[in-house]
């Protein structure tokens, strides 16, 4: 996201050196990004090339083994006593949603619930999302009734209503029809726009982190290969491996 001329854009998550081996294998090598409110920012890249590593490092479900991520100005660690407070400040959609057994305003609810926001709040919130990603006509039916493109949007509205600093989101359009993918996109731009929000999207489809993102990376082999405003990327990358990705040539 580019500033306008006299205000301040404030850096959302940092990561520097980031790295995470298995044994004698690299998952992830020596990474390093920053993310400011209102950035939507692509990963890209093959599959295996470390993308959900690199999320899982961010979300503290596992421990780097060098490096360090600092979220809203707080370096971060799996081993902070308040590693559970530091992770409600972001939230992680991934590709295969999950619905607990219940009606579907109470899964979009839950989160709300668990922090004891009043109840009028409560629903005032989730009609709000209900009615945002499509859902109103659905809001008594049980989750697990959904087709996997509700789920999606469901999943998407329970993450974001607790307001988050940082939506990591999965691959979270994969295997969905365009009709599905066009209203979570604008769900994402809307939710970055309406608040001090970024969001990081892992794709393997190079058009729709040029649909969606300002800033994208391509990640291969653990490691960035290039990362940039996503209109350059596209237009003059400067890694032949990242030309190849973006236009279609690189068969994985």
């Amino acid at each position: 996201m580019v500033a306008r001329e006299g205000t301040t854009v404030n850096e959302i998550l940092r990561t520097e050196g980031l790295t995470k081996e298995y044994g004698k294998k690299v998952a992830v090598s020596d990474v390093s990004i920053s993310v400011n409110e209102g950035d939507v920012i692509g990963i890209m890249g093959p599959s295996g090339s470390g993308k959900s590593t690199f999320f899982r490092l961010i979300n503290m479900l596992e421990p780097p083994t060098k490096g360090t991520v600092v979220l809203d100005g707080k370096e971060i660690s799996t081993s902070d006593s308040d590693v559970h407070m530091t992770r409600r400040k972001m939230a992680l959609v991934l590709q295969k949603p999950a619905a607990m057994n219940r009606s579907v305003f109470n899964n979009i609810a839950f989160g709300l619930q668990l922090r004891g926001i009043e109840d009028e709040e409560v629903e005032r919130r989730v009609t709000d999302y209900l009615g945002r990603l499509g859902l109103a006509e659905s809001k008594e039916r049980n989750a697990r009734s959904l087709s996997g493109g509700e789920m999606q949007r469901m999943c998407f509205a329970r993450s974001v209503i607790v307001e988050p600093k940082l939506i990591l989101l999965d691959e979270f359009t994969a295997n969905l029809d365009p009709q599905n993918i066009s209203i979570l996109e604008n769900a994402v731009r809307d939710f970055v726009k309406r608040g001090d929000a970024a969001a990081m999207i892992i794709t393997h489809n190079p058009f729709q982190a040029k649909r969606l993102c300002d800033r994208s990376v391509l990640m291969m082999d653990g490691e960035f290969i290039e990362q940039g405003e996503t209109s350059k990327i596209f237009s003059s990358p400067s890694d032949e491996r990242t030309k190849a990705f973006v236009s279609g040539e690189m068969v994985f």
